[in-house]
């Protein structure tokens, strides 16, 4: 810096010294002209760290269905019933009257027992008859079922843990990398330009 700075006022002294000189009508002895050198960029491409790399929890519900089940809805169970007697009626034919009887009777003043002989005289009778007793029977009522459908456990609640990695964007910028600088070099000036 101290170097650059030492020939800039050389530089300046030089180009005064012959401004005044060729000014005054003086011959140029030595020139200078001003090189400047730009500054030198170059883009460069790196990777940025956008989002960290991470864990989530990730709960997944536990899953059911339906079942069909049977079901007893009632026991087996014994009851008894009668059953009542069977019957039938029948027609015959029965004497109701007729045969011999005794009675009193008067005869020539006397009273004497007489046998009576009477007309016979018959009747048709209805009359009922027991065909089957009337009895106890034994009734087996069977156990009563139903079919149910019921919510059951599929699957159940899980818990699971997902790693995801971090994520990272290239990114361009410009850097430099050569500062750029200002510097004064000696021109030669040909014989016949000579001042």
């Amino acid at each position: 810096m101290i170097g650059k700075t030492a020939s800039s006022a050389i530089a300046s002294l030089a180009v005064l010294g012959m401004v005044s000189e060729t000014a005054a009508g003086g011959r140029a002895v030595e020139c200078y002209e001003q090189v400047n050198r730009p500054a030198v960029y170059e883009t460069v491409y790196e990777n940025v760290l956008v989002s960290p790399a991470g864990q989530q929890v990730e709960s997944v519900p536990a899953i059911y269905g339906t079942r069909e089940r049977v079901v007893q809805i009632a026991p087996a169970r014994v009851s008894y019933e009668i059953v009542p007697a069977i019957t039938r009626t029948i027609y015959r034919t029965v004497k109701v009257d007729g045969g011999f009887s005794w009675e009193w009777r008067v005869i020539n003043g006397r009273k004497v027992l007489c046998k009576i002989r009477h007309k016979a005289r018959y009747q048709r009778v209805a009359e009922t008859v027991v065909v089957q007793p009337e009895r106890q029977r034994r009734v087996v009522s069977p156990a009563e079922y139903e079919s149910v459908a019921e919510e059951v456990l599929v699957q159940p609640e899980q818990r699971r843990i997902v790693n995801f990695p971090a994520t990272y964007q290239t990114v361009a910028r410009r850097v430099l990398v050569r500062e750029g600088s200002s510097r004064w070099r000696q021109v030669r000036v040909p014989r016949h330009c000579r001042f």
